[in-house]
């Protein structure tokens, strides 16, 4: 009686400690995981505040032009003030902020398009190399802001793949920090491939 007792008593003790073994390995993984989603929202932020940083040496050169529309440039200012004021806390990247961030950035984006688009009626401002080094730049900033969202879906995508699987849900629901994360999304029309033509 006293052996089956204490095999029952031991039984239990080891299944106790397996579990929470398990739930520490599941909680370790959740916490790199969750790291290196704030380590790619890190890199996401950074170019696009490089982008945020062109734009006032943009607006500058630009300005030397006095035909220049002083509307379209009003709008990139205010498009960049609007996209400075949304900021994302790194711990609470649900999908409410990310598309609140995305919405002033496109806003900022489609100031910027739209600017290089006018652009192409002055040739003179066009030929200048300060322009042409920073229309370049901005480019450049472009295709690193897609890079860095890509990554970041991807970092995004595992992390909620991992939580969601049963039974480690259970255990990510426990903690606020493991909420399900947001992804950045495609305008709708975006498909579409816009045209420019930057012919003489």
């Amino acid at each position: 009686m006293k052996k089956s007792f204490l095999i029952i008593i031991s039984s239990i003790f080891i299944f106790l400690i397996s579990i929470g073994i398990w739930s520490i390995n599941i909680y370790n993984e959740l916490v790199k995981l969750n790291e290196n989603i704030k380590t790619q929202w890190g890199q996401v932020e950074n170019v696009y505040q490089r982008r945020l940083e062109l734009i006032p040496n943009l607006v500058n050169t630009v300005k030397g032009s006095a035909n220049f529309e002083k509307n379209t440039l009003n709008q990139i200012i205010e498009s960049r003030s609007k996209a400075t004021s949304i900021s994302v806390n790194p711990n609470n990247l649900n999908q409410n902020q990310i598309n609140k961030f995305q919405k002033a950035q496109d806003g900022l984006n489609h100031s910027i398009n739209r600017f290089l688009l006018i652009v192409e009626n002055y040739p003179q401002l066009k030929s200048t190399q300060n322009f042409s080094e920073l229309q370049n730049q901005l480019e450049g900033t472009e295709n690193r802001i897609n890079i860095e969202r890509i990554r970041f879906n991807e970092k995004v995508n595992n992390f909620n793949t991992y939580r969601n699987q049963f039974p480690k849900i259970v255990i990510a629901n426990y903690f606020s920090d493991f909420k399900e994360k947001g992804y950045f999304k495609s305008k709708i029309g975006s498909e579409k491939s816009p045209s420019v033509d930057f012919s003489d």
